[in-house]
Order: C-alpha cells, then sequence, then structure tokens
C-alpha cells in the first residue's frame, strides 16, 4: 500500500501534534510536496549536508529530523553557505526534508519522556504543562525513583543514558538522587522551576553561565549533559514508533535510523596538545 508525504504529517501530527510548537519554531514539511509518494525514509536529529549526503547515498527519499533545516524566514538562497548548499540538493533530488520540533519536545512521550525513561524515572509529569491540553504535554519532566539513589549511581544511570563520559555540573551536588527535573536539548530557562519542584538535581543542555551562577548560589544541583546526548535517544524512539505504524498500515516504506551522524562535538584536553 503506498503512502504520501501528506500521511507522514498526519501521523506524526497525532504523535507530537503541530500545534504544540513555540510559536517562534518551524515544524512540519519544509522541503517537498505533500502529495508525493514516500518509499523510503531516514531519520537524525540535525538537518546536517552529511545526513542529505547519507539519504541520498542510500537513495531515500524523505528525511524526518528533530531540528528544522529552514529555522527563520531565508531572504537569500546561498548554494556556497551549508544552509543553502542543503536545499539546492534536498531540491536537486526530489528529499521531503520534515522537522518535529518543539511540538516533539512537548508531547506526551516526547523527548524529555524518553530522556526521563532512560533514566527509570516514574511518574512523570510536565515542568510546565501545555495550556489546555488533557495529556501529559508540555516542557521538560520531573519525576521520582522508588528509592534513592546514591549520587554515583545516579550519575552512572546518566552517563548511560546519554552515551557520554563527560558533563559539566553547577550547585552542590547531593548525596542521594530521588526526584529529579529535566529537560532534553536546551533548557535552562527552567531550572528555578526544578527547584521550586523539590527536584533534587536538574539535567539540560546549553545551560546559559548566569543559570550556573544562580545554581551554585542556590546550592542545587544543575547538569549540563549535552544538546546531542539528551535528544538523540528521542529520535530512535520516534523512528522505531513509525516503523511499527507503518507496518499496522501495511504501507510499502522502510523506515532508517541514520548510519552517520555524530555529535558535533568533540572532547579535546590539554594533554591532546
Amino acid at each position: 500500500m503506498t503512502a504520501r508525504v501528506t500521511d507522514i504529517l498526519n501521523w506524526l501530527n497525532q504523535i507530537a501534534p503541530f500545534g504544540l510548537a513555540e510559536s517562534w519554531d518551524n515544524v512540519g514539511l519544509l522541503i517537498g510536496d505533500p502529495g508525493r509518494d514516500v518509499q523510503s525514509i531516514l531519520f537524525g536529529l540535525d538537518p546536517s549536508l552529511s545526513l542529505l549526503d547519507e539519504a541520498i547515498a542510500r537513495n531515500i527519499d524523505t528525511i524526518i529530523t528533530h531540528h528544522p533545516c529552514i529555522f527563520r524566514p531565508l531572504p537569500v538562497v546561498h548554494v556556497k553557505t551549508p544552509g543553502g548548499a542543503f536545499v539546492e540538493r534536498a531540491l536537486t533530488h526530489r528529499i521531503n526534508v520534515i522537522a518535529c520540533h518543539t511540538n516533539f519536545d512537548s508531547a506526551e512521550e516526547g523527548v524529555s519522556d524518553v530522556l526521563g525513561e532512560l533514566l527509570n524515572l516514574e511518574g512523570l509529569e510536565p515542568i510546565h504543562a501545555a495550556p489546555g491540553s488533557e495529556v501529559k504535554s508540555g516542557l521538560g519532566r520531573i519525576g521520582e525513583y522508588p528509592a534513592p539513589l546514591d549520587f554515583s549511581d545516579f550519575m552512572q544511570n546518566l552517563f548511560e543514558a546519554v552515551a557520554t563520559s563527560d558533563v559539566q555540573l553547577a550547585g552542590s551536588a547531593p548525596e542521594q538522587v530521588k526526584r529529579v527535573a529535566l529537560c532534553g536539548g536546551s533548557g535552562s530557562e527552567l531550572a528555578e522551576e526544578a527547584m521550586r519542584l523539590q527536584a533534587d538535581v536538574y539535567i539540560s543542555a546549553e545551560i546559559k553561565h548566569s543559570t550556573a551562577v544562580w545554581a551554585r548560589d542556590a546550592g542545587f544541583c544543575v547538569i549540563d549533559a549535552g544538546h546531542y546526548g539528551t535528544e538523540k535517544p528521542a529520535v530512535s524512539f520516534l523512528a522505531d514508533k513509525l516503523e511499527s505504524y507503518v507496518k499496522d498500515q501495511n504501507w510499502q516504506v522502510t523506515v532508517h535510523l541514520t548510519e552517520t551522524e555524530i555529535s558535533p562535538f568533540t572532547h579535546m584536553r590539554d594533554t591532546e596538545l
């Protein structure tokens, strides 16, 4: 059975309603044709040229990324820039490009829920519930362990969840951790709310310097676990979910997770100079 781009968009709108996206965001079909047939889909976190080249090499016609390839209106498209080259190459190869960004951040079973479940937290609730929503949608999540964990055991869980051995910490590390607040991706603005909700720690990414200073002065533990590491697990989750739906619908569509995408950052130490 044939699926079209609009069918994929309708499915995404059920899983992560586009109406949940922040007003400044850009989600949905950003390049392509909603009426075009879909035979293969590639999932990735970032709309990079390397991801697009992977799609071309694997003869994939549709890409779904978390971050949008067109974030703000484009006054010009210079093909010598990464953004312009991405648009030109996608159009040349007739590749549809879909973004599922802050709508997936806020969705129930979205980015922060996936991270919370990887940390084995229970009773996850939004830190900021989406207005008028009857389900557990909204920004960030807060949950608990059935019994407190020693801080070292908790950190080991975190390292495994975000696939890293290096995070940044501001404030005072508690001896034990029971109540955890988190927000996959950039979430400095939720730190004070996390403390108000009596979390023992708050996990996010791209923590602002001013937020780190506040955490130190407040004696509250804030952990920057990286943008890539806190969001990438949700991309795999979404790909698996679509693959199951495709089978249920008997669509002739193959679903793939990127095999080439890695964090844009590498870690360098003075001993390596």
